[in-house]
């Protein structure tokens, strides 16, 4: 083993290639916080995590001036006593997004380090379920789209080999919403998976309404229906629908996706690598939905999920 000698922190701002445009929000700007830790045999381990625009700079300061000076003498294959030692000493912060954030930085470079220097792929060390993932898109599917242009775009997403295609929905009519899913379902045909994003724009009774008006569709599943803190609105519309029901990408904890998973209140896990603090706690998270019999099907970061989707037996898709 070998200690940490030194660390480094930078912030990127990276520009969406196309407009992102969901039921609550525009993403127009993926703050990129990038850290790269440095061991005493001269491994480099370079992690990151993001946010959408906001909270780039709190992330920094939380990691330079409380968690980086932590690190220095580790020994970095102590994973998880470092992440554990981290957790704690943020204990009045969390749980939160800024910690959390910062948290997934650091693990993520320490992961970086143990596979450079076992020289296995990622999906190996974190356990070898599979070789490899069906992959769907969603970079296509945002709200501000005309219909023509959401079939456009399914059309290509078969061309190029995807097995699934997702769009947004939340528009102010439910007819609105149903024609654009019938649209590209008759586009996809049979063959393809079609999935759907309400990005938590729902109240309980309104999501209620909008499943039964796309149950016809067959959908793989209908993601962030409501606030990700409505734990009694996703049991409700869970026992109220066929259509499996996704969360996860704005959940920043283990024990609230276990609270989901004993409520039987999702169908699908999408936890974010970035917003649970890092690969350790995504692979505590996804062995837990694993006990529930739950798939995962991971948000965002799909260079860095793809590994992860493919070393749980669980995972479904990226």
């Amino acid at each position: 083993m070998a200690h940490i000698e030194h660390a480094e922190i930078y912030l990127v701002a990276l520009k969406p290639k196309v407009m992102r445009v969901d039921a609550i929000q525009q993403f127009v700007c993926q703050e990129t916080v990038i850290v790269r830790l440095h061991d005493a045999d001269g491994a480099i381990g370079t992690g990151y995590s993001y946010t959408i625009g906001t909270g780039g700079s709190s992330i920094v300061a939380l990691l330079a001036d409380h968690l980086l000076p932590r690190l220095i003498g580790r020994e970095a294959e102590e994973i998880e006593a470092i992440w554990r030692d981290l957790k704690f000493h943020t204990h009045a912060t969390t749980v939160g997004a800024i910690t959390s954030l910062a948290l997934a930085a650091i693990d993520t470079a320490l992961w970086d380090i143990r596979a450079l220097k076992s020289r296995l792929p990622l999906y190996l060390l974190a356990g070898g379920a599979r070789s490899s993932i069906p992959a769907y898109t969603t970079e296509g599917g945002w709200l501000h789209l005309s219909q023509t242009e959401l079939v456009e775009d399914a059309e290509r997403a078969r061309a190029a080999g995807f097995h699934g295609v997702k769009i947004k929905i939340g528009k102010s009519s439910v007819k609105e919403d149903v024609c654009r899913v019938a649209a590209v379902r008759e586009a996809l045909g049979d063959g393809l998976d079609l999935m759907t994003d309400c990005n938590q724009a729902f109240a309980v009774d309104e999501a209620i309404r909008r499943a039964q008006a796309l149950s016809s569709f067959d959908l793989a599943w209908m993601e962030e229906p409501l606030p990700a803190d409505d734990l009694e609105g996703h049991i409700r519309l869970s026992a109220s629908t066929s259509i499996p029901v996704a969360v996860g990408e704005s959940i920043y904890s283990t024990r609230h996706f276990r609270d989901y998973l004993q409520q039987r209140a999702c169908s699908v896990v999408q936890v974010d690598c970035a917003r649970i603090g890092g690969i350790t706690p995504w692979l505590k998270t996804a062995h837990l939905a694993e006990c529930f019999n739950i798939a995962v099907a991971p948000h965002f970061l799909m260079e860095l999920h793809v590994s992860l989707a493919c070393a749980a037996p669980n995972g479904r898709w990226v």
